[in-house]
């Protein structure tokens, strides 16, 4: 699963307006952001491969791919399950945890396609019904 996005940005070698093409990709169990730039004044090219997705990019490519919501049908006593799954995969303290598994329970949790693919994926392998999916009109 991955998204990419296209955008502008300084050449590293002249500071020209370079031509970059993102792609946050979900590989395996991870989440990675990989870009290459060419620069069309100096031609100059780079590719930067398993970075951090840059949080203005991150919302272009929400607003450009849309976000994904998160669905889990939690069985009785599966709270500490879904628990535990967001503080490992997001690397949460407990109490972010929490905040975060009442945005889960209520349908609130969203991100971008790999982000959430990634959690649902982490909440099927410890035996829960996850879905990451567009969110339906009027919900």
């Amino acid at each position: 699963m991955f998204v990419s996005l296209r955008y502008s940005a300084a050449c590293f070698d002249c500071g020209a307006q370079s031509e970059c093409h993102g792609v946050q990709a979900l590989v395996g169990d991870r989440l990675r952001w990989d870009v290459e730039s060419a620069c069309p004044a100096c031609g100059s090219a780079v590719a930067v491969c398993g970075g951090e997705l840059p949080a203005e990019l991150r919302e272009r490519i929400l607003a450009e791919h849309g976000r994904r919501w998160l669905w889990v049908t939690v069985p009785p006593g599966g709270r500490v399950t879904v628990l535990r799954v967001l503080r490992t995969a997001l690397g949460l303290d407990l109490a972010a945890a929490r905040a975060a598994l009442d945005r889960v329970l209520a349908g609130d949790h969203s991100g971008t396609p790999p982000e959430v693919e990634r959690l649902a994926r982490r909440l099927r392998e410890a035996g829960l019904a996850a879905e990451a999916g567009h969110r339906h009109p009027g919900t």
